[in-house]
């Protein structure tokens, strides 16, 4: 099976968690090249369109998977190959781009969600199915504490809670984390940026609790991340996230007030251990090879009609 990846990209690069499902796929045999997408809003895609009919005259891919919506409508203007498309969030959260996702969701020959809520926000008719994006539980080694902090140049002691994303990242909400953790003398927010794949799984393990205080996410990465390292989670009802906390012990979801996460935090601290959310990542089936094996069912079913 040949497999076209239509996705958006920076610099040249493409975002792991879809980098790594494409290695995945890779495995199980499935030869797949990539056209990387730049530009910004829909008239930004659209000056792609050129290149990716190049692309695609090339390589004479069996099947196109798009991911997130705008590019998942650039790769349905051509209508000679099927189109599969994932959506990942932004692109159905966003009431604006959702509107450019839905035409995207009514041309693809089939469409994967990578959240419940999403598809409730979409309301698909057809042709769809709930495939979130898996981790590799390589990447991320279990490594004691203190080991990690001193790997990490962190504090020994002291509470230290790991901010879910960029603090310039306005969906994320800092300002909300801030708050909370102000009313938390001597606690320390690390911001989550610009740190290397194994440097995150080593800081997952140096902390003593995760933080998600995001105004909208589909099903985020950096809580399956968390929860390979057995790192305590305390998150907004925001995605999947209660979902795929649901029954792990040192896992609490708080209300969207500064007070809440803050008492929600102090019980992660007393929880004091890692969590056993590793073989929840394998209960669920959230690896990558797991994935990839969706997926590849999903295309073939798709190539049969």
């Amino acid at each position: 099976m040949k497999l076209l990846i239509v996705a958006r990209c920076k610099n040249g690069k493409f975002a792991p968690f879809i980098t790594e499902q494409m290695e995945a796929l890779k495995i199980e045999g499935v030869e797949c090249s990539w056209f990387g997408v730049e530009g910004k809003g829909l008239t930004g895609y659209l000056k792609h369109w050129p290149k990716m009919k190049k692309a695609i005259k090339e390589f004479q891919p069996d099947l196109i998977h798009a991911h997130y919506g705008l590019c998942g409508l650039l790769a349905n203007l051509q209508r000679r190959i099927p189109v599969v498309t994932t959506y990942h969030g932004s692109d159905i959260n966003n009431p604006q781009v959702l509107k450019l996702s839905r035409w995207a969701i009514r041309l693809s020959a089939h469409n994967v969600f990578v959240s419940r809520n999403n598809i409730d926000l979409a309301k698909p008719s057809r042709k769809y199915s709930l495939i979130p994006c898996g981790i590799n539980l390589n990447d991320y080694p279990e490594i004691d504490k203190a080991e990690a902090r001193k790997l990490m140049s962190l504090m020994p002691d002291g509470k230290l809670v790991l901010f879910s994303g960029a603090f310039d990242n306005c969906v994320k909400n800092a300002p909300l984390a801030k708050a909370a953790i102000d009313l938390l003398p001597g606690v320390q927010l690390i911001e989550l940026r610009g740190y290397t794949r194994t440097q995150v799984a080593t800081l997952m393990q140096a902390v003593d609790v995760l933080v998600m205080t995001s105004f909208t996410e589909g099903s985020p990465q950096v809580i399956k991340e968390a929860l390979a390292c057995g790192c305590p989670i305390v998150s907004v009802d925001v995605g999947d996230v209660k979902e795929m906390t649901k029954g792990i012990d040192g896992c609490y979801i708080a209300e969207r007030n500064a007070r809440s996460i803050a008492e929600n935090l102090t019980k992660a601290f007393a929880f004091g251990k890692r969590t056993k959310g590793r073989s929840v990542i394998i209960e669920k089936g959230l690896t990558n090879d797991i994935i990839a094996s969706k997926l590849i069912r999903v295309y073939d079913s798709v190539i049969q009609k």
